[in-house]
């Protein structure tokens, strides 16, 4: 009896505790607010299953307890609870399948009026290229990756001596305009992830990968590394700040191209190490050393 008692307060109370939870949806960022639905479908679907499960263990506890003269039924098969097991999880599998395909059905068909922007991920740190007056993100190849071409932009192609480059800094982006973001990985496995914009995507070595979204939301938003990426994975961590068309502008203004910041190495200058270089190894540097105090 206490047993049967006590699994029915675990359903009582995760129920009660998912309506009463203070912990529900951040705030949405992005147009994708039909994943929040589906979401809660899956929700609604394994929750009634979770519920009905242990329920069912509890009138069997109860209902089969130990009386003294009583005898078990030994039934081996039973044709048809194997079939009613066999059409209701069907049925549940296909209803949490379903909406899933419709959802990758979007998030996977990009706008045309879509802007590029490259996410690179880098053991521990996110940088990012922008397409510049063109319009047109250059071609890039991790085998051109220097201490000064981070990106591995290929410095004969004329589409990218325009593009920005936005080194282990934070990401501002225009709201209101779709966005493809373009996922590219020089070392081992990453993941973007924002949950406000209720997208991510694996960084494969070797791949680009890609999702899209539209911010509909200023504000700043937290960037973190969904796979375990090595020593540092808890300090891979960024910034996207969603700004005004005015703000974005007056950002992008102020960002170096890839023209620019190749430009010293070009003409022959002293100074071979870049400064944005230099300080993103400082950073990695010292973060590595909170890690290992840590």
């Amino acid at each position: 009896m206490a047993i049967a008692l006590v699994l029915v307060l675990i359903v009582v109370g995760s129920v009660l505790f998912h309506f009463l939870s203070p912990w529900w949806w951040t705030p949405i960022a992005s147009n994708w607010d039909y994943i929040d639905n589906t979401i809660i479908i899956t929700f609604w679907i394994t929750g009634v299953v979770f519920a009905a499960v242990v329920l069912f263990m509890a009138y069997c506890v109860f209902r089969f307890r130990h009386r003294e003269g009583n005898r078990a039924a030994y039934e081996p098969e039973s044709k048809r609870l194997e079939w009613w097991l066999t059409v209701v999880t069907a049925a549940g599998v296909t209803a949490l399948l379903v909406p899933g395909l419709f959802v990758w059905s979007r998030f996977i068909n990009v706008p045309s009026d879509a802007t590029e922007v490259e996410v690179v991920g880098q053991q521990w740190q996110w940088s990012y290229r922008l397409p510049g007056k063109d319009g047109k993100l250059g071609t890039s190849d991790t085998r051109d990756v220097t201490p000064e071409n981070p990106l591995g932009v290929i410095a004969s192609d004329p589409n990218g001596q325009d593009d920005v480059v936005v080194e282990a800094a934070d990401l501002h982006l225009p709201v209101g305009k779709p966005v493809k973001m373009l996922l590219r990985s020089i070392d081992v496995l990453h993941d973007f992830y924002v949950p406000e914009f209720r997208a991510k995507m694996d960084m494969v070595p070797g791949s680009v990968t890609y999702f899209w979204f539209t911010p509909t939301k200023t504000g700043t938003f937290q960037v973190l590394c969904a796979e375990l990426c090595g020593q540092g994975h808890p300090l891979m961590r960024g910034v996207v700040m969603v700004d005004t068309e005015q703000d974005y502008l007056a950002w992008l203004g102020e960002q170096q191209t890839f023209a620019e910041l190749s430009a010293p190495q070009q003409t022959g200058s002293v100074d071979q190490t870049p400064r944005e270089t230099t300080a993103s190894g400082s950073k990695i540097s010292a973060r590595l050393e909170t890690v290992e105090a840590r």
